[in-house]
């Protein structure tokens, strides 16, 4: 009886689905590539050496190829990908709004800015070494943010969720300008490499990126995981809130600030990748409810999974060239995406 409820409650058989498709998808991406190798020898190559057992006794450079390239990669991929869906369904959730995500607010476009300036200028802060990078992306796209705000809150008076919307594409395309100005100002040689950043890559990307990327990652996870029940309560509205006994404020703050630290950590590693936070939420709402206790959690396997094979594709459709990531996420994503806002328009004005 106990092994039916767990087994045969939908919520769970989500869980279940998505963890499948994580493993799939990791297995895939660590699998496939110009080199080839067995399933058996790649799953042998990662336990060994996260057990410290001698599994794999295969030639070296495979060893090397899976370990030191292509496991960070996808690793990369799976936690960009997931920092920037959770922080799409958080700014979906507290905003109200389905069109909310870390691009449409001018976020990413504050962290992409702050990154390219620390790149550009050579900027290293005292005692943060190769934190330097992700916290000016952090601190950049949570001043962007604060920006966003208030200039909604000289239009409107409030904080209207369709003012907001407004103002963060029009700081989006204020900021796009500068980074082209950067771009314009760079050395013909840096020009192509941060070009090429700037549409997104996990190309290159190792496990020193994973340890610049975790601890923020473990952060603004664990803040947001915190405030699910708020979540839930906002999506009522403020005063609805407040009378839940919801600090309202202090909430949106921390909501705020744990959704800013993963898009501008996931932005300093990756570079711009759009659509992730925006169509994920949409689809894991469509399938899991709106509850944010399960909205999030799973925005976290399936954004990561979808990265991963976004990653996959970008790197074998066109072999031996490679395409940004970028590229391909916004490929798929804006027509999912208009696929979706048809339906549920066309939902709420009662056309099946």
């Amino acid at each position: 009886m106990i092994f039916k409820r767990i087994f045969f409650n939908k919520t769970s058989i989500l869980y279940i689905v998505s963890l499948f498709i994580v493993c799939t998808s990791v297995i895939m991406g660590v699998f496939i590539g110009t080199v080839s190798l067995t399933v058996g020898d790649t799953i042998k190559i990662i336990i060994g050496h996260l057990t410290g057992l001698s599994l794999y006794r295969g030639p070296e450079n495979m060893d090397l190829i899976i370990w030191q390239i292509r496991f960070p990669r996808v690793l990369v991929a799976f936690l960009v990908g997931a920092s920037l869906s959770i922080a799409g369904a958080a700014f979906q959730g507290l905003l109200r709004n389905s069109l909310a995500d870390p691009y449409t607010i001018g976020v990413s476009s504050g962290a992409t800015l702050g990154s390219v300036m620390a790149i550009y200028f050579h900027w290293s802060i005292f005692g943060l070494s190769i934190f330097t990078l992700p916290v000016v992306g952090i601190v950049s796209g949570f001043i962007t943010l604060l920006l966003v705000f208030g200039i909604t809150k000289l239009a409107s008076g409030n904080l209207a969720n369709e003012t907001i919307i407004l103002a963060g594409i029009i700081l989006s395309s204020f900021m796009s300008a500068l980074i082209s100005l950067i771009v314009a100002l760079s050395p013909e040689e840096d020009v192509r490499q941060v070009l090429y950043w700037l549409m997104g890559s996990v190309s290159m990307r190792g496990w020193s990126h994973i340890q610049i990327l975790g601890p923020f990652f473990l952060i603004g996870t664990i803040m947001l995981l915190l405030h699910v029940k708020e979540l839930n309560g906002l999506a009522f509205g403020d005063q609805s809130a407040q009378f839940m006994g919801i600090d309202v404020k202090k909430k949106k703050r921390m909501i705020l600030i744990g959704a800013s630290v993963l898009t501008g950590a996931a932005v300093s590693v990756s570079g711009a990748i759009g659509f992730v936070g925006l169509v994920i939420p949409h689809v894991v709402r469509l399938v899991a409810g709106a509850n944010h206790k399960h909205v999030l959690p799973l925005s976290i396997l399936i954004g990561g999974s979808y990265l991963v094979l976004a990653d996959l594709l970008a790197r074998t459709i066109l072999e031996p060239r490679e395409l940004p990531i970028g590229v391909v996420t916004a490929l798929i994503g804006s027509p999912i995406f208009t696929l979706l806002l048809v339906k549920e328009r066309m939902r709420k004005r009662g056309i099946s």
